[in-house]
């Protein structure tokens, strides 16, 4: 059987071959030497999304760090583009999904961007905000769907901000966790701990 339905799903890829197109962010994205994005070229309207993401975040609570709120709306923004381009990926998403599950891509799942943008926000170390993995539809194989949910500090899964590349194809979709109009958010896993150095032992990351 599993070997029929990797046909199945090749066959299904070839067939829907022509109506997917490729994501391109004109290769504008670069990794510093501190493992962050940084785009090249910041244009107005990524600039004014990332200002107004930032916002939603520091409304989060009156404890959160206007850094901390800066960088990851920022990182939120650009390393999707960054990893839409790694990943070659296609537009719409569930078109990419069946590339994913036949094998002619690698990676563009929304578990895969759950986990990238789950691992980007845990790099950092976050004092003010908690980090969490949310699931919604789960067990449906047509509409389960992951995504990184951020909350203040000491916060409720239900209080925060859904940060979801998957959605729009790397462009970054956000949402306050209850005004989702598509997706009812369940908790997966979280609040997870930083991630360890490069090196250090493996241990339990889920606090």
């Amino acid at each position: 059987m599993p070997g029929i339905k990797k046909i199945i799903l090749s066959i299904i890829a070839a067939a829907t071959l022509l109506s997917g197109c490729s994501v391109n962010f004109n290769d504008n994205v670069e990794i510093l030497g501190d493992g962050r994005p940084q785009m090249k070229r910041m244009d107005p309207k990524t600039e004014k999304n990332i200002r107004e993401l930032a916002g939603a975040l520091l409304s989060l609570g009156p404890n959160i760090s206007r850094n901390e709120a800066v960088e990851l709306a920022h990182d939120s923004y650009v390393y999707p583009m960054y990893l839409a381009e790694k990943w070659e990926l296609t537009w719409p998403p569930m078109y990419h999904n069946t590339l994913r599950n036949s094998g002619a891509r690698k990676l563009g799942l929304c578990t895969d961007w759950a986990k990238a943008m789950t691992d980007m926000a845990r790099k950092k170390h976050l004092r003010t905000m908690d980090v969490y993995w949310g699931v919604a539809f789960r067990g449906d194989p047509w509409r389960e769907h992951s995504t990184l949910i951020v909350t203040a500090k000491g916060q409720p899964f239900d209080t925060g901000i859904i940060l979801d590349p998957w959605r729009n194809s790397g462009k970054l979709y956000w949402i306050r966790h209850l005004e989702d109009p598509v997706y009812v958010w369940k908790y997966h896993a979280g609040p997870y701990a930083p991630l360890p150095k490069a090196g250090s032992p493996v241990g339990r990351i889920v606090q």
